[in-house]
């Protein structure tokens, strides 16, 4: 994505990962003792929720499965999984969390870990920061002695949780402590703000003058360096107990050099909270990746960019930066991804395919085993394929899935897995007509087919045909070994993980999917649709079911359907657009006033946008309330939240008065702004200019204009107006690839030294160098020299760039203080 301004430094941050399992929840004895209860899991960011698993019933040690992935839209300190006991009649009761601080993410980052569950303790639920001034006055009494004083300025805090969902009312206490001393003094409250603006300064006493009297000076006299100011957090509750929000403490120390002191400092929780048994309240196995680019201003990327668009050209293609990228990276699974993702987005990414492919071919002894390996090739044309084809996935089985989810019908076959009241035939039949609909949403899609999809497909054909003459299958196994076995089937099997499904299915339900994915698999394969292959089957129960399938209308429509999108002949279209659902979900919306009478608050409503439309909806699969054409969009943005004393949300601009909405959470308002931004970009008469704030008691509440129709007082946020499918932050895939160059340094050594050896010793190479593909072993290492140029001169700017970064105790890099 295009940015407002290339010239900065961005700090762009994700997770993704999956929620896999806990074991032997709740305490084990005692009253508290769970009993076969239902429970769910939450991921939150500091307090705020993000996501949440569906809840597994009674059950605990509940097997999750739930992917998830998020871009992460705000700076944040902690990273925690909760996991809840589902209550009907009360309150959710938390089980137990674990938590991970930002900076300790790298530790666990990929691999599959069990963590124990630690007690949820209010005091240690805290996010925020606080800004302080420090400072030590020099006070002359009226006989002329000198005492000093200190004074401490609670400027303002940031970033404080919500409670129960709404903004609290804060306040803060600023204590200075000591051997002796424990003096408080209070704040004023704030009203529903999480952002409060205090600017209150307070007064301590520190040392006693030199003609004291001890009536005068009640304490006794300690070193100043001894001393600490505590500053704690409170909502203001009125009639309930405050709320603890978090605290911080700062050491006089600080002002020994320096007189004055004034700093950002994070919010901490009080103590370490409770701890109970290590064993007390279970585990949870979870898998986590967090990733942080520091991606630098677009001038810096230009000529790693280039080398790399010059991938598709170079002869051989094995001495490409972009194929030594996947040689030097060959075992991490999404190494190529960034490279498809650039590539893609400048239209160089099928002459790149077609090259790789061709090598790869020209390797391949035997037909049958043709584009069956986890090579570059068939990575970098599976990632294609998952950015290109997500929304052909849902328009081709969405419908269908959901179907065989909400029927549910018993499709167990396999003997050794039938229950006493299963009938195997009637479990046939149930499979056969589901497999039959998913086979007939496939076979009757091929209109819907991304072109570019169509084009690769196309070029394997013909490569494939050629490399094998003698074979007239192999230009269809060669299609159908992608289409059918790494892109139909897998989404068939894990639906929730391409947005087919919204969590991870019942294991009643996998088990269906995955006989309806093995016979997807079977059937879309043209090399085994023969009788002889049948007996290729592992199991048995699997070979008398897909017998009922070999009939020659099976055979022909998998092979017109091949041909329809690897054909030379282009795709007429219809005209007419199917609707793709994009995102729907349950939001809070503002009242527009369309009607004279009634207030303008703010009401739960379901939010759905499409292809063609945004509409909203009193419940999910109610009648529309109201509908917005998506061609009528004129912008959408973030929204201030000191317009309602709301977080979390935008507005969508449209010819009529602005719809205000909110989003449950910062991940989902970060994301219906970027669905409903890139299905309106190419719209006529997009504003240039917007109103960050709402128009309220006759005036903009952000440039006080008095003209409710009076242009925007802010630039639009601008985002190049690209094919909805391929928004590309190209500056943050760049940086990725520098990334994962600079993590394999010793391998792109290795590879300059087989190059160089090759060179040498006239083709004779060390059994490590077998690794690389090394066709043209001059041309390789001209490369690999270049590339190595590129990642000095690009560490240079980042290490100009972390020398300039924020100093400690700055907004954005507040200084980790200490607790009680």
């Amino acid at each position: 994505m295009a940015e407002e301004d290339d010239t900065r430094i961005r700090i762009l941050q994700s997770l993704r990962g999956k929620i896999c399992e806990a074991k032997n929840l709740g305490p084990s004895s005692g009253p508290t003792r769970l009993r076969d209860v239902s429970t769910f899991c939450t991921i939150s960011l500091d307090q705020e929720e993000v996501f949440r698993t569906k809840v597994f019933e009674k059950t605990l040690s509940p097997f999750y499965g739930e992917d998830f992935y998020f871009e992460i839209p705000r700076p944040f300190q902690c990273l925690s999984f909760y996991v809840y006991s589902k209550s009907v009649f009360q309150r959710d009761l938390p089980v137990g969390k674990v938590s991970m601080r930002k900076e300790d993410l790298s530790k666990i980052s990929g691999k599959d870990n069990w963590f124990t569950l630690q007690p949820v303790d209010p005091n240690s639920q805290v996010q925020g920061k606080v800004h302080l001034e420090m400072k030590l006055n020099e006070l002359i009494t009226e006989n002329g002695s000198v005492s000093q004083q200190l004074s401490v300025r609670i400027i303002a805090c940031q970033g404080l949780p919500l409670i129960s969902g709404q903004n609290c009312d804060p306040y803060a206490t600023v204590t200075l402590v000591g051997r002796t001393r424990n003096d408080q003094k209070k704040t004023k409250v704030k009203k529903k703000t999480s952002d409060p603006q205090f600017e209150e300064t307070f007064y301590f006493e520190v040392t006693r003058s030199s003609n004291y009297k001890k009536s005068q000076f009640q304490v006794e006299e300690e070193d100043i360096e001894k001393l600490a100011i505590k500053v704690e957090l409170w909502d203001n509750e009125n009639l309930a107990q405050d709320v603890f929000l978090g605290e911080t403490r700062v050491s006089l120390k600080i002002l020994k050099n320096d007189h004055v002191h004034r700093a950002w400092y994070l919010l901490l929780p009080k103590g370490n909270g409770n701890k109970t048994k290590a064993d007390d309240l279970g585990s949870l196995r979870l898998n986590v990746t967090y990733t942080e680019d520091t991606v630098l201003p677009s001038a810096c990327y230009d000529t790693l960019s280039a080398l790399l668009l010059k991938s598709p050209d170079v002869k051989p293609i094995s001495a490409s930066a972009a194929h030594i990228l996947g040689d030097v990276c060959r075992d991490q699974n999404e190494a190529m991804l960034p490279v498809v993702r650039l590539l893609l987005h400048h239209n160089r990414l099928l002459p790149f395919v077609t090259a790789i492919a061709e090598l790869e071919l020209q390797n391949t002894q035997e037909a049958n085993t043709i584009f069956r390996g986890n090579t570059l090739a068939t990575r970098c044309i599976d990632d294609m394929m998952k950015i290109v084809g997500r929304s052909y996935l849902m328009v081709t089985l969405k419908q269908a899935l959901e179907e065989i989810c909400n029927t549910n019908k018993p499709c167990e076959i396999d003997p050794i897995k039938l229950k006493e009241s299963d009938n195997v035939e009637a479990n046939k039949e149930n499979l056969q007509g589901y497999v039959q609909k998913v086979f007939s949403s496939i076979t009757e899609s091929s209109s819907s087919c991304p072109p570019l999809m169509c084009d690769v497909f196309r070029s394997l054909r013909q490569m494939a045909s050629k490399r094998f003459p003698a074979d007239p299958h192999v230009q269809y196994s060669a299609v159908s070994s992608f289409v059918f076995l790494r892109f139909f089937a897998v989404a068939v099997l894990t639906p929730h993980t391409f947005q087919l499904l919204p969590h991870y299915p019942d294991p009643e339900i996998s088990r269906t999917l995955t006989l309806i994915s093995k016979t997807i698999q079977t059937l879309g394969s043209w090399g085994s649709l023969s009788k002889n292959k049948l007996s290729s089957f592992k199991e048995s129960f699997m070979y008398d079911f897909f017998k009922s399938f070999q009939e020659e209308k099976c055979i022909e429509k998998v092979k017109k359907f091949l041909d329809d999108i690897s054909s030379n002949v282009s795709k007429e279209s219809t005209g007419l657009e199917d609707s793709l659902v994009l995102k729907e979900g349950e939001v809070h919306k503002r009242a527009q006033g369309r009607k004279r009478i009634g207030k303008k608050n703010f009401k739960k409503r379901w939010l759905r946008v499409t292809n063609q439309e945004l509409s909203y909806h009193k419940h999910r699969g109610k009648e529309a309330l109201f509908v917005i054409p998506v061609k009528s969009i004129l912008g959408v943005e973030k929204l201030e939240e000191s317009a309602f004393n709301r977080k979390n949300m935008f507005q969508v601009i449209h010819s009529d008065k602005p719809l205000y909405v909110q989003a449950g959470n910062c991940v989902e308002a970060s994301e219906w702004v970027e669905v409903l931004s890139t299905v309106s970009r190419c719209n006529a008469g997009r504003l240039a200019t917007y109103h960050p704030s709402a128009y309220l008691m006759g005036a903009w509440l952000c440039c006080r204009s008095t003209s409710e129709t009076m242009p925007g007082c802010k630039p639009c946020t601008m985002s190049m107006p690209v094919n909805i499918q391929l928004d590309i932050d190209c500056d943050r895939e760049t940086e990725r690839i520098f990334s994962m160059f600079s993590s394999n340094l010793t391998k792109l050594q290795k590879m300059e030294d087989a190059c160089a050896s090759l060179s040498v010793y006239l083709g004779q190479q060390q059994e490590e160098y077998s690794l690389f593909t090394i066709q043209d072993p001059k041309e390789t290492f001209g490369t690999i020299q270049h590339i190595r140029a590129l990642l000095e001169e690009l560490q240079a700017h980042h290490d100009t760039a972390g020398a300039l970064a924020d100093e400690p105790g700055s907004m954005e890099n507040p200084i980790v203080g200490k607790t009680s």
